[in-house]
């Protein structure tokens, strides 16, 4: 319990009379370490609120008469409680006025008092109940917002994880769909080779040996970039960082597309801005990066167009920029474009996963890096990965 001589009391009433015989009952409650302040006018009480509250002298309950000149009834509390929510109040109403002091007691005060009927023992209990009351409103409100919030944190993991199984669920689908493609391939292609085997010219076998080696290609790449996102997920991507020449290192991947670009003929113009010299970088993330933003350049470009492959030393980052002359992205796919599964709505009966910028994103994310998209339809893309210089 609140010990009364520790209360700081904000008194509105705009009868002298009334103030003072309040003030004569705190004195006699044989305590001197109490403070009573006294404003005539809801405007004045609002006034030293904001005050006290600016200053940490806030104070412990307020005595409000329902009659003053710039207020009457109800209309002093919401102001009030607006101002303070946490500071209890304690109604003064006369004989004639105690259904309205109920009233007040029901949209926010704390107690009321009768004016005619108050002494020393009524004021200091109707103050401590007051001061205690809200106290346990405060703290039973406080529970309350805990409990809130803990419900809504436990019905935003359950949302998580449904989202998660959902997620593993179309993943599993999508993948055994992606996979029986290039099964259903290498089927066909099995049973030609065993039931005409004899009668297939050395061509068509070399034609369906190379379907099956392709389809086998793909069976693979799909399923590692399907464990690579799962490792990402997991948090189990671990680098292991080598001195790289990025140069070298870009040439060669455009040398390891040549098959891609040459069919479609295809030019990518590389240029390096800046000094090239060696850093330290994860191969394979690296690798994920360029190759996946190269080779969807290539799929989505028309025959006979260029690529540009830009590689920009600065001195704290290397800036890669990969710009086509093929499809664009729909605006309404950009936001979504690095979703796992997620392809362009305009992409057609052009093969792919889905998976790639989903891996791309992954490991930019990884290196702490940055990458966006520029893209117009009908006009190209540009992808811009910016990646920390590691050493």
């Amino acid at each position: 319990m609140m010990a009364i001589s520790t209360v700081k009391i904000l008194l509105i009433e705009d009868s002298l009379a009334e103030a003072r015989l309040l003030q004569e009952f705190l004195k006699q409650a044989e305590c001197d370490e109490f403070t009573l302040i006294h404003v005539k006018r809801l405007g004045e009480a609002l006034e030293e609120i904001r005050h006290c509250a600016v200053n940490s002298c806030e104070f412990d309950v307020i005595l409000l008469d329902l009659t003053l000149p710039d207020s009457q009834g109800l209309a002093s509390l919401p102001p009030l409680i607006s101002l303070a929510p946490s500071l209890p109040i304690v109604v003064l109403t006369n004989t004639n006025d105690e259904k309205l002091a109920i009233e007040a007691v029901r949209q926010g005060a704390q107690d009321y008092l009768v004016k005619r009927q108050v002494n020393l023992e009524t004021l200091m209990r109707s103050m401590r109940y007051a001061i205690e009351r809200k106290h346990n409103l405060e703290s039973l409100r406080t529970v309350n917002e805990a409990l809130q919030n803990r419900v809504q944190e436990q019905t935003a993991d359950l949302v998580k994880a449904k989202e998660i199984n959902q997620f593993k669920s179309e993943f599993v689908s999508i993948l055994s769909h992606d996979i029986r493609n290039p099964l259903n391939a290498i089927l066909l292609a099995a049973g030609l080779l065993k039931n005409s085997d004899e009668k297939l010219p050395i061509e068509k076998k070399t034609a369906h040996y190379q379907l099956i080696a392709t389809a086998v290609k793909n069976m693979v790449l799909l399923l590692d970039e399907a464990s690579f996102i799962g490792k990402a997920d997991s948090g189990k991507l671990q680098f292991q960082l080598v001195p790289l020449d990025l140069g070298v290192f870009c040439s060669q991947l455009i040398e390891d597309a040549k098959l891609a670009t040459n069919e479609k003929g295809i030019t990518v113009i590389f240029t390096i801005q800046g000094k090239s010299e060696e850093s330290l970088w994860d191969e394979i993330s690296l690798r994920h990066i360029l190759s996946n933003l190269l080779n969807n350049a290539i799929k989505y470009s028309p025959d006979n167009s260029n690529i540009i492959f830009e590689l920009i030393y600065q001195d704290s980052s290397v800036i890669f920029k990969i710009k086509d002359q093929g499809i664009g992205i729909p605006p309404e796919d950009q936001a979504q474009l690095f979703d796992a599964f997620h392809r362009a709505s305009n992409v057609g009966k052009i093969p792919g996963t889905g998976l790639g910028l989903s891996i791309v994103k992954k490991c930019v994310d990884a290196y702490g890096g940055e990458i966006s998209v520029s893209s117009q339809v009908g006009a190209g893309a540009t992808f811009t990965v910016v990646l920390p210089l590691i050493g």
